[in-house]
């Protein structure tokens, strides 16, 4: 089936219902177009398996979390690559099981499609700066860092990242907690892909750029800046007309930007552009 249809099918349903590791997959093969689905699907159910069948029958789920975090981390050896950060393949599922290496959020869609497949209660949570991961206990949720290998964050720690984050400004402990809400599976493969948006931008690569932003768009069809975001790579590729759709769409979307004045002169320029082209 062609990627663009698989794509489309895939985000069909509710946003909360939406696969998370196979709308992962998805993206992946756009870089990958022989991926086979079924099969990097299996390699995550195995990887559960091996550690499903270790665990005791009366494990609590601190300890199967324990346990998780040793299995995934220093047995496996899963890691943050830190020494290329923006390596597309860190963004790429498949080559985050493959490679044992990648960002905090894939790092953390592995470790949540692995760690639910245990019956660990896992959600994403999109903390500004670094996806973390949150596993909702008997006495109170715990939020991980699969990228710093399952570190536990209190609010101690999380307020010390946004003071790094934000500068020297200190941060209320009810607005961390106001921060660490669950991120639906759609919201989370929406930062994926504007990610891989960023990174493809910054290597030149626009044809993949554009991939991105327009899946991002097909998710998120109300997010404004996606619209500018594409507008600009259209632009780049000459596609003046769809880039002027994109530009007007953005500010119909938000009238009230911050740079609403420059998109409309940018408008401007590009309507009299497409009316030479006719």
């Amino acid at each position: 089936m062609p990627i663009a249809q698989t794509w489309q099918d895939i985000i069909s349903v509710p946003r909360e219902q939406l696969n998370l590791a196979e709308a992962a997959l998805v993206i992946a093969r756009e870089a990958y177009p022989q991926l086979d689905i079924a099969v990097q699907l299996a390699r995550i159910d195995a990887l559960a398996a091996t550690l499903k069948q270790r665990l005791r029958p009366d494990i609590t789920p601190t300890e199967k979390l324990a346990q998780f975090n040793h299995y995934l981390f220093n047995e496996l050896g899963y890691a943050g690559n830190s020494d290329d950060y923006y390596d597309p393949r860190n963004s790429y599922l498949n080559d985050v099981i493959e490679r044992k290496i990648g960002i905090p959020i894939t790092l953390s869609v592995l470790y949540i499609e692995v760690g639910r497949r245990l019956g660990l209660p896992l959600s994403g949570v999109s903390f500004p700066g670094h996806f973390l991961v949150k596993c909702a206990l008997r006495d109170g949720a715990v939020i991980i860092d699969p990228y710093a290998k399952g570190a536990s964050l209190g609010i101690k720690d999380l307020q010390k990242r946004l003071r790094v984050l934000v500068g020297s400004t200190d941060v209320a402990p009810e607005a961390v907690m106001r921060l660490l809400a669950v991120a639906q599976p759609a919201d989370i493969i929406a930062r994926m892909l504007r990610n891989l948006k960023a990174i493809h931008n910054e290597r030149g690569d626009k044809s993949r750029a554009l991939t991105a932003v327009s899946q991002v768009i097909d998710l998120c069809p109300d997010a404004a800046g996606d619209y500018r975001d594409r507008a600009r790579l259209l632009e780049e590729l000459e596609c003046f007309r769809a880039s002027l759709a994109d530009f007007e769409t953005y500010l119909r979307l938000d009238p009230q930007a911050s740079d609403a004045q420059i998109v409309r002169a940018k408008i401007a320029v590009l309507r009299e552009r497409v009316a030479r082209l006719n």
